[in-house]
């Protein structure tokens, strides 16, 4: 049996489908860990949703942002970008099931020494405390007040961790740092604004796997969602978001023994901005 850890399909359905066929997955013995952004940007969230839950157990998929923004999309809240391409989810005839799927999708997995997490962890938490922390919000958005959950999570603030938050900008952050940060202060103060490479930090700030005394650094984590750093491969991360979307390949890490398979993705699934 064997472990594949694929960065960022963003819809990317026909990457996705000839990686798998690279790596020579099998469902039946093999198992899959997506680092969320299962959907948008890309030709076929819908083929994606679909496939990816119809493999049960044999895949374990986090939440990423885009996949966050489907379902607040669903509900009519967020910010829709004119580069959103999940219509085909929103339309289709399965969405209720598919979208209700979705929101019971962990947004931090942690086995075997390894932690998925689609953006990462601020400095401050240790493993455990951010598996406990995600439960919140798990539990947030397969409980009665799912709606009001998406209603209140879109927003900046606050921009760091504290024990005594509560409410809503309890779960804001937690969700904040899991499915979009790229760029933290030393003692973990996100900047949500800056996408581009590590060189481009805002004054002040590292990239969040780089602040000293991370907690949880003796743990490998396994990330995508920074299609500017590009794969990254580090005794202690795995960040796997190589740009396909992008016209860079996509990515698989075999977690047994770290090898790299990658495809390109077709023109027809690429962006031009």
């Amino acid at each position: 049996m064997a472990t594949y850890a694929i960065g960022d399909i963003q819809g990317c359905f026909d990457a996705f489908s000839r990686l798998l066929d690279c790596c020579a997955f099998d469902p039946a013995g093999d198992r899959l860990w997506l680092v969320g952004d299962l959907v948008n940007r890309g030709p076929r969230s819908l083929e994606t949703l679909r496939f990816v839950r119809d493999l049960g157990e044999a895949a374990v998929t986090v939440l990423g942002n885009h996949d966050l923004s489907l379902l607040m999309a669903a509900e009519g809240f967020g910010k829709r970008s004119k580069g959103d391409t999940f219509d085909d989810v929103l339309g289709a005839p399965d969405r209720d099931e598919l979208l209700s799927w979705l929101r019971r999708q962990p947004l931090c997995h942690v086995e075997n020494g390894f932690c998925l997490v689609h953006a990462g962890l601020l400095p401050q938490w240790s493993v455990a405390q951010a598996r406990q922390l995600a439960r919140e919000v798990e539990a947030a958005l397969a409980g009665d007040d799912w709606h009001d959950f998406l209603a209140h999570l879109w927003g900046n603030e606050p921009d760091a961790w504290r024990d005594d938050l509560v409410g809503w900008p309890r779960l804001r952050v937690i969700v904040n740092a899991m499915t979009r940060m790229r760029f933290c202060t030393p003692d973990g103060v996100m900047d949500m604004h800056v996408k581009g490479e590590v060189e481009k930090a805002p004054a002040g700030c590292v990239p969040w796997f780089d602040a000293p005394g991370r907690r949880s650094a003796a743990t490998t984590l396994v990330t995508g969602h920074w299609s500017a750093l590009g794969l990254k491969i580090a005794p202690n991360l795995l960040a796997l978001d190589s740009g396909c979307l992008w016209g860079g390949p996509l990515t698989a890490v075999r977690l047994e023994d770290r090898a790299v398979f990658q495809v390109p993705c077709a023109p027809e699934e690429t962006r031009a901005w």
